[in-house]
């Protein structure tokens, strides 16, 4: 889970132990963030254009200790040339604005941020009532959807618009002098996640997709693309696990040899961590599937019985962890859904 507030975290990787990544001019900048998640990756890559993975937080102390960190690699933000998001969530995109003011670097990012970030305020607000509505629909009581409701807001100002110069496309190419990046979309974690790959290397850089310490939450999410949106998308939800897991195995296929990932170390062998997430999906949805047997349940009910107190403080996490597993078990035929009332329910078949 990756919501909440904590105290700064000490850096979890220290440069040193990125020696593949680091011969091929690639630097990791870790940057705190006030969520529990802890810091953030954002990556240099010493090539031309110089070029800065993602930004941090939208807050004073993350952009100082950007700026102390590109002053030990000897740059500036007014010499950043290029700037690559690889998704949409606040702790990645949240300096755009002011980085991309001071250095007036290129933008490069998934085609459907271009709109997202023209105006993120209106964007963070139609996700904060998406997410309210969905939470409704699954059974999360008024007071609490309102009361985190109130939490999401206060937490927009951690993000920030901004222009994308450069839009993106699975199997775009990206063109530095020294390396050429392929672009794949893998979303999953949300709809927009963009994977960097530098196949001679065998280095991928992936945000959020793929992180070492800990499962990346596939959260369901308010469509990107207006023109293929459901007409209800709270009652026609997207299927954030599904398609999670299928970009994890199109992540398998590629050999990489080294995953950047946007928090804790990176990942040294990509297709086992896959593999073991894999396996630990299968047992949380036989798990759920258990739950079920005891009667029809809301994704609250069962979000409830397995985390506690998380699932209050966390809700819309711990739901969309929960309706995940359920669309997999929907899919194999194993659990039936009853959306005709105001509140789903599910039930074992």
């Amino acid at each position: 889970m990756s919501a909440g507030l904590e105290g700064d975290a000490p850096p979890d990787e220290p440069e040193q132990s990125l020696g593949l990544a680091r011969e091929a001019g690639i630097h990791q900048l870790s940057i705190p963030t006030p969520f529990l998640v802890g810091r953030v990756n954002c990556y240099l890559i010493e090539d031309d254009p110089l070029t800065l993975v993602d930004t941090g937080p939208n807050s004073a102390k993350a952009l100082d200790e950007l700026e102390q960190a590109l002053g030990q690699r000897g740059h500036r933000v007014e010499d950043l040339e290029l700037i690559i998001l690889t998704h949409q969530h606040i702790d990645h995109v949240g300096l755009l604005e002011i980085l991309a003011r001071r250095s007036g670097a290129e933008v490069a990012a998934f085609h459907l941020l271009e709109g997202y970030l023209r105006d993120f305020a209106a964007s963070a607000a139609a996700d904060d009532a998406f997410s309210m509505q969905t939470m409704l629909r699954h059974g999360v009581p008024p007071e609490v959807t309102t009361a985190l409701g109130a939490v999401g807001a206060a937490f927009r100002g951690f993000g920030s618009s901004g222009p994308v110069t450069s839009p993106l496309r699975d199997g775009d190419r990206l063109t530095l002098r020294d390396r050429t990046l392929s672009i794949q979309h893998r979303p999953g974690h949300s709809p927009s996640d963009t994977l960097f790959w530098d196949e001679p290397r065998g280095i991928l850089i992936a945000g959020d997709h793929l992180l070492a310490r800990i499962s990346s939450n596939p959260l369901i999410s308010r469509p990107l693309d207006p023109a293929t949106a459901p007409a209800d998308p709270v009652r026609e939800r997207g299927h954030a696990l599904v398609d999670y897991i299928a970009s994890q195995r199109r992540t398998r296929e590629l050999g990489a040899q080294l995953v950047l990932g946007g928090h804790g170390p990176p990942v040294r062998e990509p297709a086992a961590l896959v593999d073991e997430r894999l396996r630990g999906y299968d047992r949380r949805a036989r798990k759920i599937l258990r739950m079920l047997s005891d009667g029809p349940q809301t994704a609250y009910d069962i979000a409830s019985r397995m985390w506690g107190n998380v699932a209050v403080t966390q809700a819309f996490l711990t739901i969309s962890e929960v309706l995940g597993h359920i669309d997999l078990l929907i899919a194999d035929g194993r659990v039936q859904e009853d959306g005709e009332g105001s509140v789903t329910r599910f039930c074992a078949r």
